[in-house]
């Protein structure tokens, strides 16, 4: 076993959950952005990144569908390869949208997507502590956006 083989106590690759927590740095700052930053222009630059990553972000969550569907020997492959499709699809479209709607797409897109996992999904295809990891980097998401949200009637 190499190195980048690791698994941590959970199960998970060693770093999973280290990089996991970091990629919420951006959310984190976007949304302190935009309801902290006294420059309007700042603030808006602030939120517009913050709708680009929560886009990005929703993307690289149905690559790990793609990653799961591609697995030897994996089940549900036709339903995983489709699913997989539908964060990106969301967080693309959100950008068209909008800035407040985009970010209540951004939401619905990290909620439902989060939902779909637990419960069609489950332990059956899906590792619990990856389970559990998505469920605490969704709710800091989330609540990134939804502070961006709360604070968007200065931005619109």
């Amino acid at each position: 076993m190499t190195p980048d083989d690791a698994r941590s106590t959970d199960g998970l690759p060693a770093n999973a959950a280290v990089l996991g927590y970091a990629g919420l740095l951006p959310f984190i700052a976007g949304a302190l952005g935009t309801v902290a930053l006294d420059d309007l222009d700042q603030a808006e630059w602030a939120g517009r990144l913050l709708v680009l990553y929560g886009a990005v972000i929703l993307s690289f969550l149905g690559g790990v569908h793609w990653g799961v569907a591609l697995a030897p020997n994996a089940t549900r492959q036709k339903r995983l390869l489709v699913m997989g499709v539908v964060p990106s699809l969301v967080g693309w479209g959100s950008l068209a949208l909008p800035y407040d709607q985009s970010l209540v797409v951004q939401i619905a897109g990290f909620g439902f997507f989060w939902l779909y996992e637990n419960r069609a999904l489950g332990e059956r295809v899906l590792p619990r502590a990856y389970l559990d990891l998505r469920r605490r980097l969704t709710a800091v998401a989330c609540s990134s956006l939804a502070l961006a949200l709360i604070g968007s009637s200065d931005l619109s």
